[in-house]
């Protein structure tokens, strides 16, 4: 047998067949995927890639960068946001570019990323995008990247219900596969409807790997014939009031949303029984934990529909497609809901059947008594859904398999939950020569206030740090914390992505409160905590003095392993000093006795 030649880049440069990736890496092939379609069908469109940084979406713009020559050849660009939200506030700006008729393309479709704490400060955006809609031959979908077990995270977070508050649709892919027909659906559908669409990405599948098919036609879009479209159309249009936008949003794009998923969904029955009687629902990840389950029941396929159980997988998480889930809950005595976190899918469906003939029972994140089933915090896992399925099968149904696995499984969850935590814990620390190590020691009889970055590591270190805020929100806490504290100063680490990003609007309030706090701003030329990247810009220890400078600070000084690099007339901020690290400590006792708000860029 001959073998098939084989390289590095075939995920981005086979046309046909499958190719190994990883969920991120089908992100990437993606957008190339688009532009093949859409030349297939007559349209020379472009696309256009921003957001920011996060996990479990940590390596996508890492991705994206490696992979820029061939983004560039199928007339993809990639162009990372300052923040989320003004990377969202690009993307509403590409699906206006037809409305001018200078556009040099038929259309831009884009792709917005975020961390699931980007998807929540980016909610004006998003709403503002998703009012005044998608173009004809552009679409956006919108990747939220949720942490739901808060593995690097500040909280554990869960964004379908913030696209809901924005009543924009959402997508929750299952796998790698997945992802990639999820996401050409999703532009389709935002392309018909005029809605932005979401994607959800938890590490469970964007960190996965899989053999994929990359065949541009795999995903058939269907265009409704039944739908009545109104006068004007659907997409983004120009004038438009904020009043007729609403109006249009729920009486007509909400309806085509419907209309389109009834034509093109991916919900599906995947296994039943003639006498079925239990129904499974479940979606994502957690569809994965649900067949795991079932496999440690040691019920295949042939074996769940020999019980009499029904397994829905589903797609589009909101809104749900009702209907199908009223042809999925016909003829069941009991539902159960598999779903992470707070209830999305059970809520809908209950609505669904409300008031139905034979409606069938429908627990999921509490049991039938009122109890906690499968709770809102943290994740669920296979074993625990295993129980819990396993529980009902046989109140049901009697089987001697079933009893023996769910007894087994039983006492595995007794002896973890007697084990408890490890007898030896491993705390993170600072990776070798990292400047935090220094950067964040203060001097004795001080404190300092945390904030995202790797030097949120310093509240478990001894070294006077403990509370945090959310990005951006870097010593804004104490401007009301200060004012009522018998402290008279507090020093507060941020990093220099994070100042980039959205911090250097906290520093400004700091300075307008008055209030004393020194600002400890860690100059590493790099976003560390995500990987490394460079940051979205050009910034320099003296354009930070500069800015600063301007805004009022009190006193700005510089220290550095290297202070000979910066002789006179280094172009910092008047006043400025520059002074070795082996004087941190000194320098930051004079610091902390000036009124107002100081800054020390550590610069390493």
């Amino acid at each position: 047998m001959a073998l098939r030649d084989v390289t590095l880049d075939d995920k981005y440069v086979v046309e046909h067949g499958h190719v190994f990736v990883t969920g991120i890496q089908a992100l990437v092939r993606l957008p190339m995927l688009q532009r093949d379609r859409d030349l297939a069908a007559g349209l020379n469109t472009a696309g256009f890639i921003s957001g920011y940084r996060g996990s479990p979406l940590g390596a996508l713009d890492l991705q994206l960068f490696r992979a820029e020559k061939f983004l560039k050849e199928k007339h993809v660009k990639f162009l990372p946001g300052l923040n989320e939200d003004l990377a969202a506030t690009a993307v509403w700006g590409t699906q206006q570019s037809p409305l001018t008729g200078e556009c040099k393309y038929d259309g831009v479709f884009s792709m917005w990323y975020a961390k699931g704490p980007g998807v929540d400060r980016s909610g004006d955006a998003l709403r503002h995008g998703n009012l005044a809609g998608a173009s004809e031959n552009g679409g956006v979908l919108c990747l939220m990247g949720d942490d739901h077990a808060c593995e690097s995270s500040t909280t554990a977070h869960q964004t379908e219900f913030g696209m809901k508050d924005a009543l924009i649709p959402v997508l929750n892919p299952a796998g790698v596969q997945d992802i990639l027909d999820f996401g050409l659906l999703g532009w389709g559908m935002s392309r018909y409807t005029g809605c932005w669409v979401g994607l959800k990405c938890v590490h469970d599948t964007v960190e996965a790997t899989a053999s994929v098919s990359v065949d541009p036609d795999r995903t058939r879009i269907i265009v409704p014939d039944d739908f009545p479209m109104p006068e004007g159309g659907l997409n983004i249009r120009w004038p438009d009031t904020p009043q007729l936008q609403e109006q249009r949003l729920h009486e007509h794009r909400l309806e085509a949303v419907d209309h389109f998923w009834k034509a093109n969904s991916r919900d599906e029955i995947v296994f039943d029984s003639p006498d079925a009687w239990l129904g499974l629902a479940t979606c994502g990840k957690s569809y994965l934990d649900t067949r795991q389950a079932l496999n440690l029941l040691g019920l295949d396929e042939q074996g769940a529909k020999r019980l009499g159980i029904r397994l829905y997988k589903i797609a589009m998480t909101w809104p749900l497609d009702l209907d199908g889930g009223r042809r999925f809950a016909k003829g069941l005595e009991s539902v159960i809901v598999v779903e992470e976190k707070r209830a999305l899918v059970e809520t809908q469906l209950k609505e669904a059947l409300y008031g139905t003939a034979n409606a069938p029972g429908i627990i999921g994140k509490r049991d039938e008594h009122g109890a906690v089933l499968f709770q809102p915090w943290l994740r669920l896992n296979g074993v625990q859904i295993a129980i819990e399925i396993g529980k009902r099968i046989l109140a049901r149904r009697p089987d001697e398999g079933v009893a023996a696995k769910l007894a087994e499984l039983e006492a595995q969850m007794k002896r973890d939950n007697e084990r408890g935590a490890a007898d030896m814990v491993r705390t993170p620390y600072f990776c070798s020569g990292c400047p935090h190590n220094s950067s964040t020691v203060v001097p004795e009889g001080s404190k300092a206030l945390a904030g995202i970055g790797c030097h949120f590591m310093a509240q478990w270190m001894d070294r006077d740090t403990d509370r945090y805020t959310q990005m951006g929100g870097e010593g804004a806490s104490w401007i009301g914390e200060g004012m009522f504290s018998s402290r008279k100063h507090m020093f507060q680490n941020i990093g220099d992505g994070t100042y980039f990003h959205s911090g250097f609007l906290a520093i400004r309030a700091a300075i307008a409160s008055g209030v004393n706090i020194t600002y400890k701003i860690l100059f590493n030329d790099a976003v560390a905590m995500t990987g490394g990247q460079p940051m979205d810009g050009e910034l320099s220890p003296q354009s930070i003095s500069q800015q600063l400078y301007g805004e009022g600070a009190k006193k700005i000084v510089v220290v550095t392993d290297e202070p000979e690099k910066y002789p006179q007339n280094s172009g910092f901020a008047p006043g400025v000093s520059v002074h070795h690290r082996r004087d941190l400590d000194a320098v930051q006792r004079d610091l902390r006795e000036i009124e107002g708000t100081t800054v020390l860029i550590y610069d390493q």
